[in-house]
């Protein structure tokens, strides 16, 4: 289930890695550990788990897990290729981008290694461009909206978004598993 670029030993180390540049491998341990954490809230949930919906406008588990994902894809195409999406692939990606309605309509039925493939197929991509890079890149000056900012604070926000989704889904999750479930104890425990 769990593909970390760091070994687990060296988990909870802000260091280098090699082929990465200092910056680029503090940014990628960091990226890690946070995906560590995500897979481990999620570990052992059913399909019927991942699909479940708190009321009528909230968001599953499982089309949390594939947003964080979107989210990893759409800031490789922003940072490694200077572009937004191609039509295509907002297509493939719009109802986990978008999440609301379409998410809740389009994301279901399937199991946690879908999920856990889609994330680490997006994730290993970003490391391995991640290693054409250095720190010089990182820091590079880049409009984002109406304010400026860097490939550095994009990557953060990459793993800043995931932390904030993994927030919703350890909610969903509790009600998902309700108070009485004899998993509930092991399920909600994360770091």
């Amino acid at each position: 289930m769990n593909n970390t670029i760091v070994d687990s030993d060296k988990l909870f180390l802000v260091t280098d890695l090699p082929g990465y540049s200092p910056q680029i491998g503090r940014l990628i341990c960091m990226m890690n550990y946070v995906r560590f954490v995500t897979l481990q809230s999620v570990k052992e949930l059913t399909t019927k788990e991942l699909d479940y919906l708190m009321d009528e406008q909230s968001n599953s588990i499982g089309a949390l897990l594939l947003h964080i994902a979107s989210t990893d894809f759409y800031f490789q195409k922003l940072s490694f290729e200077n572009r937004e999406l191609t039509d295509e692939e907002f297509k493939v990606w719009q109802a986990a981008a978008k999440l609301g309605e379409q998410g809740r309509k389009e994301i279901r039925g399937n199991d946690l290694n879908y999920y856990i493939e889609k994330l680490n197929e997006v994730r290993n991509r970003t490391y391995e461009l991640m290693k054409e890079k250095d720190d010089k890149w990182l820091e590079t000056r880049i409009p984002f909206g109406k304010l400026e900012s860097n490939y550095y604070h994009l990557w953060f926000h990459v793993f800043e978004d995931e932390i904030n989704h993994r927030g919703q889904i350890n909610l969903i999750k509790k009600r998902a598993l309700g108070q009485n479930s004899p998993r509930r104890s092991d399920a909600t425990t994360t770091t």
